[in-house]
């Protein structure tokens, strides 16, 4: 090893002296300040010349210079060897600085007694950005604790960087045990395969956005969620935040609401069958009292003991008469039968001209006796359309009888059902009447539940017929019909394509 000499010492104490960014002193066994480097002096404000010789306790806090710590600090360090902590030191003007305070014993460097070197760097900023790390670190967690959807939040190659609280709640897993993995053991395997596999990356899970998909718990259970992503470029490192809800609830919520729509539409079609009933019975009294008298007529032509061929042919078309009115009633007691029954919904191809014919053979029961002429106008066009029958049949029966019950008092009481085509596939079907129009304190809420201008109506009908035609992918609406009166109309969907002008 080569020998130091006074060139190399020189050097050294060079290299200290100019070092501005640590301050850099020797202290000796009394604890006065032997050298004072640049760093020192930028540090602390205070020149060489006027600390050198002078105590070290200059730039401790008047709490512990009066407690003595200088003296305690060098005796651990003797004690060890070494001595470092972060601890408040002070500047010239008074002002407070956190300190790396390090105090190095150099015993025989300086004769037989120990000097102490100290090296102090100013850390107060760079421990405010660590504080103020920790706390954004902690606030984000308490954000991640609160937020009501499941966060995890993942990398490029689909690796999970984070697991919140609700994530934990919703999955199963506890943090630990998913950090690091591919976030695709909370996928179960059908929609893993869709995303091409076991490991699912950023960039994939990004294009399910907004969508459906399933999740798989911990339990091996499989659930639906609501996937919805989020996506930052740090340093060139993309990082991906999924954002996750269960739609556990919410799709058996729909489902119930589903069963209570489908009863409360079953319920309005027993409500209009009650309204209808003393029609109905003076409808069905026509065809039996003809059936009877045709057959008391027959049964008076039977007592005869030789009948002429006359009187034959008048006995026959008793009979025929009495099966025709038969099957009339037959007809009726069908359609009521089949309008009441609950069904459901399940859409065919049906045909919309016979299904407008029934369901007004049942809608205007009576209408004729109240002196309403009714008059259909059905587009050569318009043919199959996709429904379920008993549903949009329920809907004509209600805005027909409607239209009847409004024109009760009108001069003029024309009541028009028409069909046409509309753009999109769709068919347009209009009841129309020449009543006294739509109430104005109503027609705002008009196909709102319990809106109703009737005295003795509950304003449900027409709310129903709004959820029956929504529920076909159609929409509903009223108009006024020029002359007086109101025009109700709602689309469907046709069951087959046509170029429509």
């Amino acid at each position: 090893m080569r020998k130091r000499t006074s060139d190399d010492d020189a050097a050294l104490t060079l290299f200290v002296e100019g070092d501005a960014d640590r301050a850099l002193f020797v202290l000796d066994d009394a604890g006065i300040v032997m050298t004072w480097n640049a760093g020192a002096q930028l540090t602390t404000g205070w020149l060489a010349a006027d600390i050198v010789g002078k105590s070290a306790e200059l730039i401790y806090p008047d709490s512990e210079r009066e407690a003595g710590q200088l003296r305690t600090d060098m005796q651990v360090a003797e004690k060890r060897g070494r001595l470092r902590n972060e601890a408040w030191r002070l500047r010239k003007d008074g002002t407070e600085f956190l300190a790396d305070f390090r105090i190095t014993v150099m015993p025989g460097a300086f004769g037989s007694l120990p000097r102490f070197g100290v090296a102090m760097s100013d850390i107060t900023d760079r421990k405010a950005s660590e504080r103020a790390l920790e706390r954004s670190a902690l606030h984000l967690r308490s954000i991640l604790a609160a937020v009501p959807d499941a966060m995890i939040v993942i990398d490029e190659r689909g690796m999970i960087l984070s697991f919140s609280a609700a994530a934990i709640a919703l999955f199963g897993y506890p943090e630990p045990e998913v950090l690091g993995r591919n976030i695709g053991m909370l996928i179960p395997q059908p929609d893993r395969i869709m995303l091409d596999g076991n490991a699912v990356s950023g960039e994939k899970l990004l294009a399910c956005a907004g969508r459906i998909v399933r999740g798989l718990r911990r339990d091996g259970t499989e659930f639906p969620i609501e996937l919805q992503m989020g996506e930052a470029d740090t340093e060139g490192h993309r990082i991906f935040t999924a954002f996750i809800r269960d739609l556990t609830d919410r799709q058996r919520a729909e489902l119930k609401l589903e069963e209570l729509q489908s009863d409360l539409i079953h319920v309005a079609r027993l409500s209009a069958m009650g309204t209808m009933a003393s029609t109905l019975a003076h409808e069905l009294n026509q065809p039996l009292t003809a059936i009877a008298n045709y057959l008391e007529a027959g049964r008076d032509l039977l007592k005869r003991d030789h009948l002429s061929p006359e009187l034959e042919a008048m006995l026959h078309e008793a009979v025929e008469e009495s099966a025709r009115e038969a099957l009339r009633a037959g007809g009726i007691v069908r359609r009521l039968r089949d309008f009441v029954s609950r069904g459901e919904v399940d859409k065919h191809v049906e045909d919309l001209p016979r299904m407008i014919d029934e369901a007004s053979r049942l809608a205007l029961i009576g209408a004729r006796e109240r002196g309403v002429s009714a008059d259909f106008i059905i587009n050569t066009r318009v043919g199959l359309v996709l429904v379920d029958r008993i549903q949009i049949q329920q809907v004509l029966v209600n805005l027909i009888r409607n239209a009847v019950e409004a024109m009760a008092d009108s001069p003029v009481r024309e009541l028009v059902i028409a069909a046409r085509p509309a753009a999109n596939n769709m068919v347009r079907v209009s009841v129309s009447d020449t009543g006294s129009g739509i109430d104005p304190r109503v027609g705002e809420r008009l196909f709102q539940a319990f809106a109703t201008g009737k005295e003795d109506g509950m304003g449900l009908g027409l709310s129903i017929c709004r959820t029956i035609i929504e529920a076909h992918g159609g929409r509903i609406w009223a108009e006024p019909r020029m002359g007086g009166g109101t025009i109700f109309q709602f689309t469907i969907m046709g069951a087959k394509t046509e170029d429509l002008e």
